[in-house]
């Protein structure tokens, strides 16, 4: 998720475009651009690439990847190559629900839209009979994942071995959004700069009530944090944070750290990793400008990290 600018100026309210100008051609917001999962489910999804696994795919490991809002399945693409290149764990990188596709698409849909395709690609893997499933969640992906631990939908299915949260946000850094109540509809949307490699890969406009969804999640997944969320001991969590963020501010790592708990182990806790990085999403390096050895470190580290907690 990329950070959000809100325009208070007084006459902006009078000259504000109830509908975003966009162009077809270059947009994800537009009715041209889709999120290739959508047509190629199979190159995305595990679930569709392996219909019928055998025991040794059943016990290797596959993770589910959750992007961010706004963003697009891209935004995992590169641990997906990672993946392929190690060959000892499966990447099934969902598409958040009502992403992808055009800009009322993405306007309509709910946060409970966006979590929909983690949980249904998540009931696939466990009806085929995997036995090692995993979760990363980036940025927004994080509070959604976070929600299914909290609405015990584990209970029903194969329980997740591990779960991975990418610089989730849980109080954002933009205090303005926490405004979008009041300021939304009066503006309609807001708007973000992409560079040249993220054009058609993020949503260019924010509606206003996908904004307001967003600030929802967050709310409500700060709160759960707050009262405490149990869990049991054999599922391994792990944030990774960036020490300088704009979206997600860092004091999300201290709540999550502080709000998941083990059941039947209370000293037990969760691991935290601050990263020395100012990228939100810092695992995300493709189509951003600027990139430094030293971020193409944190990513290698990370990804080589999460490999180890997988196969070992």
């Amino acid at each position: 998720m990329r950070k959000i600018y809100f325009l208070v100026l007084f006459p902006i309210f009078f000259s504000c475009n109830p509908t975003p100008e966009i162009d077809d051609t270059t947009m994800l917001d537009g009715n041209q651009i889709f999120d290739l999962s959508l047509t190629q489910p199979e190159d995305y999804l595990v679930s569709e690439y392996i219909t019928n696994p055998t025991e040794e795919q059943k016990n290797t490991p596959v993770l589910i990847a959750a992007h961010g809002y706004t963003a697009t399945t891209f935004e995992w693409d590169e641990f997906r190559e990672y993946a392929d290149e190690k060959g000892t764990f499966f990447v099934s990188q969902v598409l958040l629900g009502g992403h992808g596709r055009t800009y009322a698409d993405f306007k309509a849909s709910s946060w409970e839209d966006w979590q929909s395709s983690i949980k249904e690609e998540y009931i696939k893997l466990s009806n085929k009979g995997f036995k090692n499933i995993y979760l990363a969640g980036s940025s927004t992906g994080a509070p959604l994942i976070i929600h299914l631990l909290s609405s015990g939908f584990f209970k029903d299915y194969t329980r997740p071995k591990g779960i991975f949260l990418i610089d989730p946000i849980v109080v954002s850094s933009n205090k303005t959004l926490t405004m979008v109540g009041l300021l939304g509809p009066i503006l309609g949307y807001t708007s973000v700069d992409l560079s040249t490699g993220e054009v058609g890969k993020w949503y260019v406009y924010r509606p206003q009530e996908t904004l307001k969804q967003l600030m929802k999640l967050i709310d409500m997944t700060r709160i759960n944090l707050e009262k405490g969320i149990l869990i049991t001991p054999d599922i391994y969590v792990k944030v990774y944070k960036s020490k300088v963020d704009d979206t997600a501010d860092p004091v999300s790592a201290v709540m999550i750290y502080k709000g998941i708990k083990f059941d039947s182990q209370p000293d037990k806790t969760i691991d935290v990793q601050m990263v020395n990085s100012s990228i939100h999403v810092f695992t995300r390096l493709k189509g951003r400008e600027g990139v430094t050895d030293a971020d193409t470190l944190n990513q290698q580290e990370a990804f080589d990290d999460m490999s180890r907690i997988m196969t070992e």
